[in-house]
Formats: C-alpha cells, structure tokens, sequence
C-alpha cells in the first residue's frame, strides 16, 4: 500500500484516487481478502490513456484501479523474489539494483572487446502483444499456485475502458500497471537464455535489445535467426523497418550512443539532443512577457538537472559547453523579447554599460535572434550575467555530479 501510494498515479475506472485507498482498505479489505483467498475476485476493466511518443505516434497505457494496483503490487514484489534470481545478468529493466546506467556501462565493454557491430531488435507494439497462452505456460512452468496463476490470468484478461465503451482484451499486458513489467521480464527472460544459449553477447533493458557481434555477415545471420525465435516460439513481432545490422557507433541504445570503434566514448543520441532542445525552446519563449526571468531559469535548472542525471555518462564535454552556449543564446533573445519597446531595450542596454550611441541600434527592429548573437550583448549578457541570476547549466550540474 506504501508503494502505491508513494507512485501517485491517476485513479482507476472507478474514479478512487491514491489518498482514499487507506480508508476504503479499512472498510473493505475483509471482503476483498475473502474473495481472494477463494478465487472469486474479480479486477475491474482497465482506464485506458494515450500519451504522445518522442519519434510521433502515440503509446497506450493502461491505469488499473487503485485496488487492483494494490493486489498486483503485492503480487509483483512476491514473485519478484522468486524469478528475479533467475533473470539473465545482460537484463537490466524493471530490476532491483539496476538501471539503463549499468546497461550502457557494459554495452560499451562489449564494443570495447571488439564486437563492434549491433543487432539492433525492436519489438513492434511488444506490450500490447504479448501472447496470454505463452505466458501463462512460461510463468505455470516454474509456479505452482493454481489460485494465484488464475488470478494473474483473470488481470490479463481484464477488459480496457476506452472513451466510455468496454473492450475486451485477448493479447497484450497494457504499460502501466504495477505488474507489467515483471511479467515482460519473465517472457522475454526466454529470449536471454537463448542469447546466451549461443553464446551471444547483448543487453537487455524491457523490450529494447541490442545483440553485439564481430561483423555484418555475422549479424545478419543472427538477425535472421533471432526474428525466427521471437516470432515462431515467444509469438511476438519483430519490426523490420526499425530493426537492422549497423556498425555500434551508428546505434542508439536507451536515449546513448558511442563514438569511435575500438575505444568508443559513450555520448548522447542525436535524438536526445534534439529532444533536450525542444524543452529548452518551450522554456525560453519570450511571447510571456510577464513570467519573470528567474522563474524561467528555475524551471530550466530544475529539467537540466534531471536531464544531467540521466545524461551523466556521456563523456563529450566539449558538446555540452557548445550546447550551454547556445542555451544561454536562447535566454539573451528571451530577454530581448522582454525588453519589447525599443525605448526599453536601448535603456536596458545603457544599464548595462553600452554606450548610447551603440544602444540605439537596439531599437530599430525586431530581429530577436540578430540581437542574441551581437558581440555587444554577448559582452554584456554574458556568461557571469546568467550565473548571478542563478542560471547552472549542463556543465555546471555535471560538474556537481562529478562527471567533469
């Protein structure tokens, strides 16, 4: 119950939020343990939401009720103690004790060891395609508790709750619940023990997978017999057009990339960059005039910083400055922006030091990104201008990470 409530989360179908769950245990918990206990319990149809992916598209989740969170949290840190130990050591999502850091760290032994070409397998729509049939048998295999295997059977069985109409579902274990994501780790732990069957070096973090071998010709015929695998045994879709055979420094692989082939520097993905600028352009619109400066430099120290935190292995210091300097580009035409009038940002300007004459270059049009790159505001905006007005940046928190 501490766990559910602490995960917030949205309510359920039946309306009930985290912060009622205490009281309505006390009612109805007795009731509900009864049912239990004699195989009678019911979960109520899943709420179902879509949330935009960062590559277009959107991603189903599926919110169960808060109840129903209850008993599959229960659930899943019981049975996390008995099939976590049997996990592969290449698996690291959704596990006690490890993360897409520890993921990365050995994708980049491997490349280190000269396997420098990647298998790259995406599994297209893999939460919302799971076969109940093959996980039931996998999770039977290894469990022996009639009740508590129907009760998994009957969650995954449990109907969706879409724009006020109930739909059934017969594959498929929706991203959101509490149980997901154990029960994505013990069918796709068969895929590991087949990997490593063979031989294979790769790691694993949920449905992402990357297999690392010595060459193209190598890759291929893993490729091909892999999709097999997947496909006939674990009855799940490989997507060809996303899946492929490339050279390491060529993949993405949890938002990383790496660069070079014998000694690779881990770094961020193109995307991730592209994604960290897009927050900053939102953050830095100058069309609110009136949201204060340092509010806008709060909120975009506090996104840096969970930004650097996840980043903090990338060892390409000399882009992060590059990246800070045009970051601190965005704030100078934000301030532009702010100083609207002509008349204010020639006063503005002479404040700061800029000779009146020069000043009143400053008020004869509105080319915002123009004014953001003069030397005069560079010199006048300047780095030390932004860290008085309490502006870190990605080399500041790095720095404080110890990542220097």
């Amino acid at each position: 119950m501490r766990r559910v409530i602490s995960n917030k989360g949205a309510a359920g179908s039946d309306g009930m939020t985290v912060e009622e769950l205490p009281e309505h245990l006390k009612e109805h918990w007795p009731s509900i343990r009864s049912q239990l206990l004699e195989g009678t319990y019911k979960p109520k149809p899943v709420r179902v939401v879509y949330i935009p992916k960062p590559k277009g598209g959107e991603r189903m989740l599926g919110i169960p009720c808060v109840v129903d969170r209850l008993i599959q949290q229960a659930i899943s840190q019981t049975l996390s103690d008995f099939f976590d130990p049997t996990f592969s050591d290449s698996s690291f999502g959704f596990r006690p004790r490890r993360n897409a850091h520890q993921a990365i760290q050995q994708a980049k032994r491997h490349q280190s060891e000269g396997l420098t070409t990647t298998v790259d397998i995406d599994l297209e729509k893999f939460f919302d395609r799971v076969n109940h049939d093959v996980l039931m048998g996998i999770i039977g295999r290894q469990l022996k508790d009639p009740s508590l295997l129907r009760l998994i059977r009957r969650y995954l069985n449990t109907g969706m709750m879409t724009e006020g109409l109930y739909v059934k579902r017969e594959v498929g274990t929706p991203q959101g619940s509490p149980l997901s994501p154990l029960l994505s780790n013990i069918m796709l732990d068969v895929f590991d023990k087949e990997l490593e069957r063979r031989g294979l070096k790769f790691c694993r973090y949920a449905d992402d997978c990357n297999v690392y071998v010595g060459s193209q010709r190598a890759g291929r015929r893993v490729l091909m017999s892999l999709t097999s695998f997947l496909e006939d045994r674990l009855r799940l879709k490989v997507n060809a057009e996303k899946s492929g055979v490339r050279p390491s420094w060529k993949c993405n692989f949890l938002g990383y990339s790496f660069l070079g082939a014998k000694n690779p520097r881990i770094r961020c993905s193109t995307e991730s960059i592209e994604r960290l600028k897009d927050r900053v352009r939102q953050i830095t619109r100058g069309h609110d005039r009136s949201k204060p400066m340092e509010r806008r430099l709060e909120e975009l120290n506090t996104y840096l910083r969970g930004w650097c935190g996840y980043f903090r292995l990338a060892e390409t210091h000399r882009k992060f400055a590059d990246i800070d300097g045009w970051i601190r580009s965005r704030l100078r035409m934000c301030r532009m922006k702010q100083w609207f009038k002509p008349r204010t940002r020639i006063r503005e300007m002479m404040k700061l030091g800029l000779p009146r004459e020069e000043a009143i270059g400053y008020g004869r049009h509105k080319r915002w990104w123009f004014y953001a790159q003069l030397h005069q505001t560079r010199f006048f905006l300047n780095d030390k201008y932004w860290e008085d007005l309490g502006f870190i940046g990605i080399t500041g928190h790095m720095r404080r990470l110890g990542n220097t």
